[in-house]
């Protein structure tokens, strides 16, 4: 953070004051020690913003449209969150649980997972001709597809769209256009573990589809997520289905034995570049584990299919 102003608690109170001559975004009022301070988002706007900050996180912000909103949001968020964080705890903790209760708190978790990233969506949408709406779609746009985000884009109003967090989100999105669903796939090889180009191309062809797994070995959710792909890879390759990893690795031999821990025995790639790699740049892949499936005539049929949803996904198209 950079450090706009300041002003001094007497009381137990404090003044800002003066004409907001920026639209770029909220700020942030910090109080108290710098290495645990309160903090208070902020949306500086015309009218009397009154914001409560306390040490135990208690902080409340109201008084203008644009706060009043981002405050309504924030506490139906954070609730969300405690009652999430409550149900996995509870899964982490109690080893008195059946394996059908377990599966039924995930449900649970997940249902309540959906129904919070409903909620952001839907604020983003019903504020995104204001600044609570931008700064929710800067921050959130990897949660939702990119059609929902390319959409929304188009509605940011002008003042807002040449924010520089608003411009490189706006790039990314231009990127990942061309790789969505019902785009043809882009070709690209890459080296095997055992330095032997591998191309995609090749792959699609030979399946009736295909996913690409962009992944790393040190990417715990991707770990996480593995099993799920081997899974799948299990259950329907007799049907024509196919995988290809690509991974964001630095160090082959970290790479290497990854693919051995997790049992991957599917075509691997990988350039060693981690995040730079030209794979994973084609595709835009900005976060992992992603995936994109392709079908066998080269065209790109879903992204970022994880967990049960590829699992769904696949039993639909190969029954």
């Amino acid at each position: 953070m950079v450090k706009l102003d300041s002003t001094i608690v007497r009381k137990g109170s404090f003044t800002f004051a003066g004409i907001p001559d920026s639209i770029m975004g909220s700020h942030y009022i910090t109080c108290g020690p710098e290495a645990a301070p309160a903090v208070a988002q902020v949306f500086l706007e015309k009218g009397t913003i009154r914001v409560s900050m306390g040490t135990g996180g208690e902080n409340r912000v109201s008084g203008t449209p644009s706060n009043d909103a981002f405050q309504q949001f924030s506490d139906q968020f954070l609730a969300a969150h405690h009652e999430m964080g409550q149900l996995y705890q509870r899964m982490q903790t109690d080893s008195t649980l059946t394996q059908q209760e377990r599966a039924s708190l995930q449900q649970e978790l997940q249902a309540k997972n959906d129904a919070a990233m409903d909620m952001v969506l839907r604020t983003m949408t019903e504020n995104i001709g204001n600044a609570v709406g931008v700064e929710l779609f800067v921050a959130y746009f990897r949660a939702f597809s990119p059609a929902q985000m390319i959409l929304l884009s188009g509605q940011i109003p002008a003042p807002f769209a040449s924010r520089p967090d608003v411009l490189e989100v706006k790039e990314h999105l231009a990127l990942v256009e061309k790789t969505t669903e019902g785009k043809p796939f882009i070709d690209f090889t890459l080296d095997s573990p055992e330095g032997k180009p591998v191309r995609l191309g090749d792959i699609v062809a030979a399946n009736r589809y295909t996913l690409v797994d962009f992944w790393a070995s040190w990417c715990k959710p991707c770990r996480e997520e593995m099993p799920v792909v081997v899974q799948a890879y299990e259950t329907f390759q007799s049907k024509g289905f196919g995988v290809v990893g690509v991974s964001l690795d630095n160090k082959a031999e970290a790479w290497k034995q990854a693919i051995k821990d997790l049992h991957i025995t599917w075509p691997q790639m990988s350039d060693l570049k981690g995040w730079q790699c030209e794979g994973a740049a084609l595709y835009g892949v900005s976060s992992i584990p992603a995936t994109v499936l392709i079908n066998q005539e080269g065209t790109i049929v879903a992204r970022n299919l994880r967990g049960q949803q590829l699992l769904d996904k696949l039993a639909e198209l190969m029954p």
